[in-house]
């Protein structure tokens, strides 16, 4: 067994991060892998000294400061038949990586994952997470602990929608590892491979993790705004994997620019459509909070995510909608890429 953890500038949660994997019931059985993306403050100090006390952990180099690169590098050193994705922002039950490779023992699936369990530390933070539980930030993609609940906490058929995973590693050499024109996104798109070829990807929710969201309204702006650029490109890819509610967001910063730019009737129904959204946001946020302070605290969190990840989206087609952007994905084999394992 073999985990995979990107890392850059990572000294505050580092240590947690190591302690989650060493506490896990197959931790003898498995090696854990950290790529460091030319950390500037002590994460690599600090991983070198964890390094010493403990043969199973690896450190190794990112020149390129790139997740989907980082990734890959760590695939290519990985020495276990099955290997896991660890986020380096989020906490692990002590069962992850033996009920993930339990499950795919079972020979039905491709992937395992578990559900994002957001959990808030700080104001702005705390209302994110609010956000995230509710159908109006998440869209209903399954991906969230929320959306798992929804189904009556049963194991749930995810599509694109997945947050990290676990893996058999053939499977990940199958089809080329991670795409590293995705810097944000990445794992969206090596799923819409996967499920192209009939692969399925489920979510067990004993494997849920605990997220922390952003603490500010502009990292959590900057964070949505990556992901709706990279979302896009995703789409130019696999168009087969966009769904109405990637639409709506798009669709709110087009009417808010249309609201602006015109005074006709187009401008009248770009302004009743900004209202119905402003008076479902606000309809939402009274039911999540209880005090008027964070009723409007959540407002502007729903706003941030939504405007930011459609101005992404749109930026995003401006940006790739070349030729060769949508033509569909080929899985390069890595051991022609990186001359065998």
């Amino acid at each position: 067994m073999s985990t995979l953890t990107p890392v850059l500038n990572e000294e505050r949660h580092i240590r947690s991060v190591v302690a989650d994997l060493r506490a896990q019931d197959i931790a003898g059985e498995a090696e854990f892998i950290f790529i460091d993306g030319r950390s500037t403050d002590r994460t690599r100090a600090i991983l070198d000294e964890l390094k010493a006390e403990d043969d199973r952990i690896r450190v190794l180099h990112n020149p390129q400061r790139q997740t989907a690169a980082a990734l890959n590098i760590g695939l290519r050193a990985a020495r276990g038949d099955y290997v896991a994705r660890i986020d380096g922002h989020s906490r692990y039950p002590t069962h992850y990586l033996s009920r993930g490779i339990e499950r795919l023992r079972r020979g039905d699936v491709d992937w395992v994952a578990g559900p994002q369990a957001p959990v808030g530390h700080g104001r702005w933070s705390t209302l994110v997470a609010l956000a995230l539980g509710t159908p109006l930030a998440t869209g209903a993609s399954r991906r969230w602990e929320s959306d798992v609940a929804a189904q009556g906490g049963k194991e749930v058929e995810l599509g694109t929608g997945v947050f990290t995973g676990i893996w058999r590693r053939a499977t990940l050499d199958a089809e080329g590892g991670w795409d590293e024109g995705w810097p944000v996104n990445q794992d969206s798109e090596m799923a819409a491979r996967v499920l192209r070829r009939g692969g399925r990807i489920v979510s067990l929710p004993e494997l849920a993790a605990r997220y922390t969201p952003r603490d500010s309204l502009l990292a959590l702006a900057r964070q949505y705004r990556r992901y709706g650029t990279y979302r896009a490109k995703t789409a130019l890819r696999h168009p087969w994997t966009v769904r109405p509610p990637h639409l709506l967001s798009p669709a709110l910063v087009l009417a808010a620019a249309s609201a602006a730019a015109f005074h006709g009737r187009a401008g009248r129904v770009a302004r009743g459509a900004l209202g119905a959204y402003l008076a479902g946001v606000l309809l939402q946020s009274a039911r999540t909070t209880r005090d008027l302070r964070d009723t409007v605290g959540l407002v502007a969190v729903f706003a941030t995510m939504h405007a930011s990840w459609g101005a992404g989206f749109l930026l995003g087609l401006a940006r790739f909608a070349s030729p060769a952007t949508r033509q569909p994905a080929l899985a390069v084999d890595l051991y022609q890429r990186v001359g065998g394992r």
